[in-house]
């Protein structure tokens, strides 16, 4: 998506150890016509299918997938990073690692608000090793959902979690794809 590219170029920062930072619009300072035009994108690439929940992992991939929940008009389901004492203790749970925060958590959904009957498209802001898809496609299994895809903003492929996962059958829609990063510059695929 050429507008997600060019907000990449001008607002990203790219860090040492392979982050790219974008929380100026995306992902802490959120830019809502950004976001709509991603979610309309999406919408347009998942054409056709039933899609009846989105779901993505808390935090940064809240506001984009809100804003795809808002376009599908279905809910927005997140994994919860811990359990709270106002969750049920009727959960599905899954491990997943962060490549960004270098440490592991153990997610939760509610099964109350993820049923067998749901059809489900995963929203995140950032693929790079794949381990936060693994997760939410794991909770969707547990769930006994069926899984539309996954809409991505940001793909890392040098990371290589994307084919991965494209390889095993997931369909992957992701609107930025970075080919490689280095100390101060990115090249798109």
């Amino acid at each position: 998506m050429e507008l997600l590219q060019r907000r990449i170029l001008s607002d990203g920062k790219v860090l040492p150890g392979g982050i790219l930072k974008v929380d100026g619009f995306l992902n802490h300072q959120i830019d809502p016509a950004l976001l709509y035009e991603m979610a309309q994108e999406l919408k347009r690439l998942y054409a056709g299918e039933e899609v009846t929940k989105v779901l993505t992992i808390e935090a940064s991939g809240i506001a984009i997938a809100a804003m795809v929940g808002y376009v599908f008009g279905c809910p927005l389901v997140f994994a919860k990073k811990s359990k709270s004492k106002n969750i049920s203790s009727d959960l599905y749970s899954v491990e997943v690692e962060s490549f960004t925060h270098g440490n592991t958590n153990t997610v939760v959904v509610s099964r109350e608000y993820l049923k067998k009957e749901d059809k489900v498209l995963i929203i995140d802001d950032f693929l790079a090793t794949g381990a936060a898809l693994v997760g939410l496609k794991a909770l969707v299994e547990q769930a006994g959902a069926t899984l539309v895809g996954a809409g991505i903003a940001i793909e890392k492929v040098f990371q290589g979690g994307g084919e991965l996962l494209r390889s095993q059958g997931l369909r992957i829609e992701s609107l930025a794809r970075i080919a490689s990063m280095g100390d101060d510059s990115l090249s798109f695929c």
